[in-house]
């Protein structure tokens, strides 16, 4: 019995230990493929695409959107992201929304244009927006 046990022990250890060195083995491959100008996830969901590596420090600098600059750690970039490839016929059909919204603002508000007021302007105005609600 006592045996049977150690011989379960055993092949117990020998599952972990391949488990990991399997883990380690797919970490590796993936950051060989780290380059400047590839698009990655972190570990905890930020999206950017790698400017720089310092591979003394292990430190990546990515680029979270034009002009924002984040540093982490070579490990937390967890997986390399593929820009999905989608054709006319998959895409679904969605109505067109004017990239400039601001004429939808001007209609609620009953200004000419929502871009031309300061900021003293819009703050005088929800300010009596509030009074007006109370």
């Amino acid at each position: 019995m006592s045996i049977l046990l150690f011989v379960m022990l055993g092949v117990f250890i020998f599952m972990m230990f391949r488990r990991n060195k399997k883990t380690q083995q797919q970490q590796a491959e993936l950051q060989s493929q780290f380059a400047p100008g590839v698009e990655v996830m972190t570990s905890f969901g930020l999206f950017g695409r790698i400017v720089d590596m310092d591979d003394v420090e292990n430190k990546v600098t990515l680029e979270l959107s034009p002009g924002n600059l984040a540093t982490v750690h070579r490990q937390a970039v967890t997986k390399i992201v593929e820009p999905l490839a989608v054709s006319d016929e998959d895409a679904p059909a969605v109505p067109a929304v004017p990239d400039d919204a601001s004429s939808l603002t001007a209609r609620e508000t009953g200004t000419q244009s929502a871009s031309v007021e300061t900021p003293d302007e819009t703050l005088k105005r929800l300010n009596d927006e509030g009074k007006k609600d109370n």
